[in-house]
């Protein structure tokens, strides 16, 4: 074992969500001690691989994405890798330090409720060893608890809140893991699971996990991982100044069977890119475009532009960051309490019971139906079909299917859909996938309740050939442009033409799309003149949807006031 007598130190750098070595203040920082020893390691952490619902697209892009990494650090130095060990960090790293005489550890901070639960363990038991922690952000364009601090403690609900306190800031071999807890992801692994029967990998050479290893099958996403096509990906966005300059998230196209956005989002969600390079790449782009004269177009302001979207991004962070419970709505303090279905269940002693017990036998099959993309409304089964199979849909898709699931017809809980999303989103972020559920939900964020997505006329603005729907529900590939979102109000002869019956080859609509909005924007309004939220006396009673009940009876019988009935 190397001595730790030697005056240079003997650095462990920890990748986590930074998997890049541009654009890292921490990788940085690390460097900058001047090490005699250098060692980059990823821990495979069993309470990621079992503990979080992962889809089979996310997993390969995070393995493509590891191994982009491995290769890049080998480009720069063909003596060193990516060392990947399996098990928890604070069992492994404390043996990696003494048997490796390290002095210091560094990684990027990050600033979700589960990293730093694990990063407080760790820091724990690398005390004890002596060993030197030293943590530098580079996740975010700021760090979430600086800007927290700045507001007080309080989360940031708004992008102009967080835009007014960012100014303030300036510019061993005989290893083997046992999971006892729920496995999230037993139901997509189909083979048997080899991952942690030994610490370095089955050939001891620290390698990459393979999906294989994990008992799983091939991924289906055509978005590869990795640094380099990470790098690529922002390439052929720059290239495009023009675009650049006039890009305007919200006027992209969800009905595109290409990606009209940017699709950076997962090379930023595993650190494959650096959030600064996309930032002042975007920057000096629209500099140059300027001083040619601004031909073409007019330049985009925040939030629709790219700069807008990377605050997006930092505000939900810093509202992550900034209270418990941020990923449900018991406990939750930023997010309305309404009496969803399905919601999360807990026992006497507020512990989340999982799996979770089934409920009413309607209500669980419309949220199955709506997860395997057969609702009988074509354009919400063609964005789900087409997330499971990419791992990513457009934004407004994303809104779409979300309003829908929850505030718009079915009236299930926020919490179910973002476990979906959990499991197929390549671009799956702590923060910024439950802050996007209570926002179309209107839990938080946003309010306006009553503005629903048409389930015809939504998609008929931007396609109305129908070509998303055709490519991810080709059983409904030959019916005419008239009815391809709506192909049960086809005669039936044009359904016989089109090779496809109603209610035999594709279901009919589960749901009556109008009754069920106006039954939800009803029951919302409620909800919203309770006033509640996830951390009120009454949700965390688990009496919550009795005092909303409570509420609606004495509602409906009060005195009239001014000719009106009162809220």
């Amino acid at each position: 074992m190397p001595s730790k007598a030697s005056s240079a130190p003997r650095v462990l750098y920890w990748f986590r969500t930074d998997l890049r070595v541009t654009d890292s203040p921490a990788l940085t920082r690390a460097l900058a001690l001047k090490p005699s020893t250098f060692v980059p390691v990823w821990c495979w952490d069993p309470s990621y691989i079992y503990g979080h619902r992962v889809g089979l697209n996310r997993w390969r892009f995070l393995l493509e994405s590891m191994t982009g990494l491995s290769d890049a650090l080998t480009e720069l130095n063909p003596q060193q890798k990516l060392h990947v060990v399996r098990g928890r960090p604070e069992q492994l790293l404390p043996i990696l330090c003494r048997q490796w005489g390290i002095t210091h550890v560094v990684w990027e901070k990050d600033s979700n409720a589960y990293a730093k639960e694990r990063d407080r363990k760790v820091k724990e038991v690398l005390a004890k060893e002596g060993v030197e922690v030293v943590h530098e952000g580079g996740r975010h364009l700021y760090d979430p608890d600086e800007i927290i601090k700045g507001n007080k403690g309080k989360p940031t609900m708004t992008l102009h809140q967080w835009q007014k306190l960012a100014e303030k800031l300036g510019e061993d071999s005989d290893w083997k893991f046992h999971w006892d807890k729920v496995d999230f992801n037993a139901e997509i692994r189909t083979g048997v699971d080899t991952c942690f029967d030994k610490l370095c990998g089955p050939n001891h050479d620290f390698a990459v996990p393979t999906m294989s290893e994990m008992g799983y099958a091939e991924a289906t996403t055509t978005v590869r991982g990795g640094t380099a096509e990470a790098h690529k990906c922002l390439d052929n966005f720059l290239a495009d100044t023009l675009h650049v300059a006039t890009f305007s998230k919200p006027h992209t196209a969800p009905t595109s069977l290409e990606p009209s956005t940017t699709l950076l989002s997962p090379y930023m969600k595993f650190g494959c890119i650096g959030v600064r390079e996309i930032w002042w790449g975007s920057k000096k782009v629209i500099e140059e475009w300027k001083k040619k004269g601004s031909k073409g177009g007019k330049e985009t302001k925040e939030p629709e532009n790219m700069f807008g979207q990377l605050q997006f991004r930092d505000m939900y962070a810093c509202a992550e960051a900034a209270g418990a419970h941020f990923e449900r709505i018991r406990g939750n303090g930023v997010c309305r309490y309404i009496d969803w279905k399905l919601q999360n269940q807990y026992d006497e002693d507020g512990n989340e019971i999982l799996p979770r017990p089934k409920e009413d036998e309607v209500d669980e099959e419309r949220f199955l139906a709506w997860k395997e993309g057969r609702t009988g409304f074509p354009w919400i089964d063609a964005c789900m079909r087409q997330l499971k199979i990419q791992g990513w849909i457009h934004h407004l898709a994303r809104h779409s299917v979300a309003c829908f699931i929850t505030r718009g017809q079915c009236y299930i809980s926020w919490e179910r859909g973002m476990e979906v999303f959990d499991e197929y989103l390549i671009d799956w972020d702590p923060a910024s996938n439950p802050g996007n559920w209570m926002w179309l939900s209107c839990s938080a964020f946003f309010s306006q309740y009553f503005r629903v997505y048409g389930l015809e006329s939504w998609p008929l603005r931007t396609d109305k050939s129908g070509a998303l729907v055709r490519k991810y529900c080709p059983e409904l590939k030959d019916f005419p442009d008239k009815y391809i979102y709506a192909p049960h109000k086809a005669p039936v002869d044009v359904q016989r033409k089109a090779s496809c019956i109603i209610g035999e080859q594709y279901p009919f609509p589960m749901l009556d799309e109008h009754k069920e909005k106006d039954r939800c924007i009803a029951r919302i309004k409620n909800a919203y003149h309770l006033g509640f939220h996830g951390d009120s006396t009454e949700v965390l009673d688990g009496n919550g949807n009795q005092s909303l009940d409570g509420f609606v009876k004495k509602a409906k019988v009060a005195p009239a006031s001014k000719g009106k009935k009162k809220a």
